[in-house]
């Protein structure tokens, strides 16, 4: 054949190609889009060729193996084996023999929970390990409206708020919240825990920079291991410090020439400490370095300021120029949830992209009337704050000041009063961590003989979690106060508290009494 005929051929070929595909439906409409583009902008046309030649060879390549070369398979007396063998790491730590002893004499309540409880043994004891601090618990009008509420709508929804589970009384208790704070928007979760450990890894993602307080809780520390952000973090309530960080993390991304989502993480009132931030500065560093403030007031909101709207009233802070604040409504509230306030943007994406919020059932409509509830009644009643921090003075005055083994970490609105050893205490009778633990635990026992129920502050999940290698978490008796007794019933627990703690700390080596191991 020569070079005629191959010509010949060709083109011949090519028009029983092109007759043949022209009989294809739509080939028409796909030819006159190729020579319109072409014409258009050529480039385009060869980069949606090169996709359609790489579609095609996709298409074409061979499977591969999942299995490499150095795959072995096992017989399946091995797979037995190995099975058997294999241990899976336990999903709760081993209790510690002070844990274990402090369980077997831990004391029962009998009936509901109030500022006096009835327990198994038939004895009655001030309640001061609850956070009843307004005695919510005893509210007729609060316990009937929580029963009609229940007839109503039934225990719960059994549902995820965005498919069937949220109600009205939802929708109503997330714009108390709202108006509650002065916030544009709040959204509500059915547990107080997730709520905070949920958030932060909605909004932070990996890549991102968080600047986080060494003492904050254990919620908090969960959603920093769920975000997979680069954390870093500063000393303790040490604004210089957090000055010095944010800095520094300005100064790293305008040299690598990156922005990415900042953050900073911090509490109300700290759970393990008992103190509370500093907002104003807060704020002012976070407009200054271009950062976003997380606020967890889960101890603080309902607690601090004039009407118990938390610690942007009581530090007369707007509440809008905190990007999130959060919080639990199962503490002083009395009902159970948590809920996360902002802007209306800030909201929305968590209703969409918030893990406990998407795949966890509503929170129960008897709980979220429960919040509105008491919500209505801090505004309609602010004297109830003033009785419970009158008692928190009255029983300060008892405590911290009185007792020489003893003081007080806490803000002096907190009704979780943490009491800490002393530095010279610990010093001059060198106690670790575990005699500490172990004589609260004494304390406890010879307060309840004297009729007065109080508890410690439990670190031990906080161990091994994230940023907990450098700090120290002081062993703590905690005392809750309640508005439910009267002025001289705190005094009188107070006086018990430390007569107990000089007991406990005064009594020769040898009548000490031992845990089992």
């Amino acid at each position: 054949m020569d070079i005629h005929e191959a010509q010949d051929y060709l083109q011949s070929s090519l028009h029983e190609v092109s007759h043949a595909f022209q009989k294809v439906p739509g080939s028409a409409v796909l030819i006159r889009y190729i020579q319109s583009s072409y014409q258009n902008d050529p480039v385009r046309s060869a980069i949606e060729l090169i996709l359609v030649i790489f579609f095609v060879r996709y298409l074409l390549s061979p499977s591969y193996p999942t299995h490499g070369p150095n795959y072995v398979k096992l017989r399946e007396d091995e797979i037995d084996e190995l099975v058997k063998d294999w241990e899976p790491e336990p999903l709760v730590a081993p209790q510690s023999a002070l844990e274990e002893a402090e369980a077997e004499r831990q004391p029962i309540i009998v009936g509901p929970t109030g500022p006096k409880v009835k327990l198994s043994n038939g004895k009655t004891a001030i309640n001061l390990a609850s956070y009843n601090f307004y005695n919510f618990n005893g509210s007729e009008s609060i316990k009937e409206k929580a029963i009609q509420t229940l007839r109503t709508y039934g225990v719960g929804p059994c549902g995820p708020p965005q498919f069937y589970g949220n109600q009205d009384v939802h929708m109503s208790t997330e714009h108390d919240i709202a108006v509650f704070l002065g916030t544009q928007d709040s959204i509500v979760y059915s547990h107080a825990f997730s709520t905070i450990s949920s958030v932060i890894p909605t909004f932070c993602k990996r890549g991102d920079v968080i600047v986080a307080d060494k003492m904050v809780n254990y919620s908090i520390r969960k959603g920093l291991e769920a975000s997979r952000s680069n954390v870093r973090w500063y000393e303790h309530n040490d604004m210089e410090d957090l000055e010095q960080v944010m800095k520094k993390v300005v100064q790293e991304q305008a040299k690598k020439k990156i922005l990415t989502r900042r953050f900073i993480v911090t509490e109300g009132l700290f759970e393990m400490v008992g103190d509370c931030s500093n907002l104003p500065k807060l704020v002012e560093l976070k407009e200054k370095y271009k950062f976003r403030i997380a606020l967890d007031e889960t101890w603080s909101f309902g607690v601090l300021g004039h009407n118990g709207r938390g610690l942007t009233e009581a530090q007369n802070v707007d509440s809008e120029a905190v990007d999130m604040i959060i919080g639990s409504m199962a503490g002083p509230l009395c009902a159970a949830g948590g809920f996360c306030a902002g802007s209306k943007d800030v909201v929305r994406h968590q209703r969409i992209n918030a893990a406990s919020y998407t795949y966890s059932a509503a929170l129960p409509a008897m709980a979220a009337v429960t919040a509105s509830e008491t919500l209505n009644v801090l505004q309609c009643n602010p004297d109830i704050l003033l009785q419970c921090r009158e008692n928190i003075r009255a029983m300060r005055a008892q405590l911290d000041p009185r007792s020489d083994w003893v003081q007080c970490t806490s803000d002096p609105e907190n009704p979780v009063m943490l009491l800490v050893f002393k530095p010279e205490v610990v010093s001059s009778r060198r106690l670790s961590n575990d005699d500490q633990e172990r004589l609260f635990v004494e304390v406890i026992d010879e307060t309840l003989a004297n009729g007065v129920l109080v508890t410690r502050l439990k670190s031990a999940p906080l161990i091994g979690s994230i940023g907990t290698k450098d700090i120290t978490i002081r062993p703590a008796l905690k005392v809750c106060i309640t508005s439910g007794l009267s002025k001289k019933e705190i005094e009188k627990a107070g006086v018990t508290i430390r007569h107990a703690i000089t007991k406990i700390m005064t009594r020769k080596p040898n009548r000490q009494s031992t845990l089992a191991a």
